[in-house]
């Protein structure tokens, strides 16, 4: 009796052995196949994009971004570029451009100051009528003054509005219309040389420390490019004609805060 169940006993390990060496089988063959029950996740490629300042591609989750445009780093996005761009502004293209003389670099920088319409810069529809201003688009029904203006062809190079936005119309390689029928100690048309800055403003209120903050991050940055730029107040280059930036522009302010030489503001550091 014993024997029998010594027997019956081996045989049914035996089974079981058979049994699992036969499902380790089976699901070795079919590791390797889809469950077509359960969805394939699909790879998707890292999306590209190209850094607007040194032209290297780069995946787009590691670049900086900035009005729709990609930067490889903060130094290139906060940095003006070899086409005259700052990486940090918002460019907004104006039609009211040519080209530079041969040959000729920018040595100059002009302060302006503009409000439209004229004293009024309380919100940021005000800062927009000048952007349509220097891109042909401004509305001659949005205000009596507008239609006096509307057919006048302005640009600069740069607008700092009350809020401190930086916004680009012209590269600093081509030329802006800004300054007019100007002088510089002797060299006649002053748009051929410098380059415009507008303060958002007027001629009767202190400009805002966000602007002068702005400015000065500006002129940084454009001196790593054009090291021997002077700075003039309209005014100064066009004194029969121009009184901005003004009276309450800080020309001790600007110089303290940016450290430059006085050398290179040479009307001086007084209000004028």
């Amino acid at each position: 009796m014993f024997k029998w169940l010594l027997l019956f006993a081996g045989a049914g390990l035996f089974y079981l052995w058979i049994k699992g060496k036969k499902q380790a089988e089976f699901n070795a063959a079919n590791s390797s196949k889809p469950n077509r029950n359960k969805p394939e996740k699909v790879t998707v490629p890292e999306v590209m994009v190209q850094c607007q300042c040194c032209k290297v591609h780069l995946p787009q989750s590691e670049a900086f971004t900035y009005d729709d445009r990609f930067y490889c780093s903060k130094a290139h996005l906060h940095a003006l570029d070899s086409n005259g761009w700052v990486g940090d502004a918002r460019w907004r293209i104006s039609p009211n451009q040519d080209l530079r003389p041969e040959n000729v670099i920018p040595d100059l920088v002009v302060m302006h100051h503009i409000s439209l319409p004229p004293g009024e810069f309380k919100n940021q529809s005000s800062s927009q009528h000048i952007v349509d201003f220097f891109q042909n688009k401004l509305d001659p029904n949005a205000h009596p003054y507008f239609a006096e203006i509307v057919d006048q062809k302005v640009s600069s190079h740069f607008l700092i509005t009350r809020s401190g936005e930086l916004i680009q119309f012209v590269s600093t390689q081509n030329k802006a219309w800004h300054a007019g029928v100007s002088s510089f100690f002797g060299r006649e048309k002053c748009n051929d040389f410098s380059i415009g800055i507008e303060m958002e403003g007027d001629g009767d209120s202190p400009f805002k420390d966000a602007q002068y903050q702005v400015l000065v991050n500006l002129t940084a940055k454009l001196a790593v490019i054009y090291p021997y730029l002077q700075f003039a107040g309209h005014s100064d280059i066009a004194p029969d004609r121009k009184t901005d930036p003004g009276i309450y522009f800080d020309w001790k302010k600007f110089q303290k805060e940016t450290g430059i030489s006085p050398e290179k503001l040479p009307f001086g550091l007084s209000p004028r």
